[in-house]
């Protein structure tokens, strides 16, 4: 029991940014290798996934912007705010392009554009 007491007295000693630098590494390594371990049939649904992961991102970057006071939470949360609205749209983009690629031309376009 005073082991488990130790560990929960270092644990509620440390300090928040190493906890949240530690978290930020972690997901950075576990986005990576989710990422490239993805085949190239799921890279249009990862897309649309994405767009919906960015959009709760500037839910939260709206909180974090919201108070009066100028802060570096505001700061960060107005520059969170900007990538993702450009992150969404841009994924819209190459989403709605990728799916472009798989619809059937007419027949007109197949054979030169001669009618």
């Amino acid at each position: 029991m005073e082991q488990v007491a130790q560990m929960s007295e270092a644990v509620v000693g440390m300090s928040p940014f190493v906890s949240q630098i530690s978290l930020f590494v972690l997901s950075i390594f576990v986005g990576y290798y989710v990422v490239w371990s993805v085949t190239p049939a799921l890279h249009t649904p990862l897309m649309a996934v994405t767009n919906a992961i960015s959009s709760v991102i500037i839910v939260g970057a709206l909180i974090a912007a919201g108070p009066a006071d100028m802060n570096i939470a505001k700061i960060l949360g107005i520059i969170a705010i900007g990538l993702a609205a450009v992150n969404i749209f841009g994924g819209f983009a190459v989403t709605n392009r990728m799916l472009s690629m798989y619809k059937k031309k007419p027949q007109s376009e197949k054979k030169g554009g001669k009618s």
